[in-house]
């Protein structure tokens, strides 16, 4: 019997690209939306109207789902308590599989703080009773260039490295996983692009290839904090933000890995490929 899968986020990028793509493959999904509205339409789709807080309408949206692929809620103060009402309704629902978009450096500990959320969540799915797969993305490649402000990318990133990746090789790479998700219960994927590169490198490539003038600036913290504090954003926010450079500062966005390849048979996207086919 065909399991039914149900993919969140349709209405962004990587969820939309794993929908669009199990779609034309004549896959029945059930699309989990909080604004149904914007869901696009899919054959063989059926979009229930839901968000993650609301237990009650996850666990209708969830009805008759065997596999759920979950891609993490928006940056909140207490995202771990948003997260476990919505693996408690997919319990309560029967889904015995999910499908959760981490972090590649999620642990207790991790100097990316949002990391820590990421952690938080694999374990809450370890002992849910549910299977689990794990996808271990590290940054989004597509947003190197918008780290730049005014044609710097200023942070604490000094000379580390970090090896982004593209969100349509996530979305490929979960699409793979959802084709057969039995295979990959208990697998912790991580998704890195097939380079490390300096956030100055990456400012190069981007004044090489596009027609911006970028360069990278290194800032203390307590400068990177300053530098921050026009965008209003609540201070657990603006600390979130500046812990991407002092992650990669300390190395723990530099892993290269080759799970990408292996799951989806292509090399990943390098940010000189993901410019270039921008145009």
């Amino acid at each position: 019997m065909e399991q039914r899968i149900a993919v969140t986020g349709s209405t962004g990028t990587v969820g939309g690209r794993v929908a669009r793509d199990l779609a034309a493959e004549g896959v029945p999904l059930v699309l989990p939306a909080r604004s149904p509205d914007r869901v696009q339409h899919l054959p063989e789709a059926v979009v229930r109207q839901c968000s993650y807080g609301d237990a009650d309408a996850s666990v209708a949206a969830l009805a008759g789902v065997d596999v759920l692929f979950m891609v993490s809620a928006a940056e909140e103060a207490d995202r771990v308590a948003t997260h476990r009402t919505f693996l408690d309704a997919a319990k309560a629902a029967g889904v015995r599989h999910v499908v959760y978009t981490s972090f590649l450096g999620a642990a207790p500990d991790a100097t990316f703080l949002l990391g820590r959320d990421h952690w938080a969540t694999e374990e809450y799915l370890r002992h849910s009773g549910m299977a689990w797969t794990f996808l271990r993305d590290n940054l989004y490649l597509d947003a190197v260039p918008a780290l730049a402000e005014d044609g710097v990318i200023r942070g604490p990133a000094g000379n580390g490295r970090l090896s982004a990746v593209a969100q349509s090789d996530v979305a490929r790479s979960a699409a793979a996983i959802l084709r057969a998700p039995a295979d990959h219960e208990g697998a912790a994927y991580r998704l890195t692009g097939p380079e490390s590169f300096t956030l100055a490198e990456a400012a190069a490539t981007i004044s090489a290839v596009t027609p911006a003038a970028v360069r990278f600036e290194d800032q203390t913290y307590e400068e990177a904090l300053a530098s921050r504090a026009h965008h209003g954003a609540p201070r657990w926010q603006v600390e979130a933000w500046v812990s991407t450079y002092t992650a990669i500062a300390r190395g723990e966005m530099a892993e290269v890995s080759p799970d990408v390849e292996r799951l989806t048979g292509r090399r990943p996207l390098g940010l000189r490929d993901l410019l270039s086919a921008r145009g």
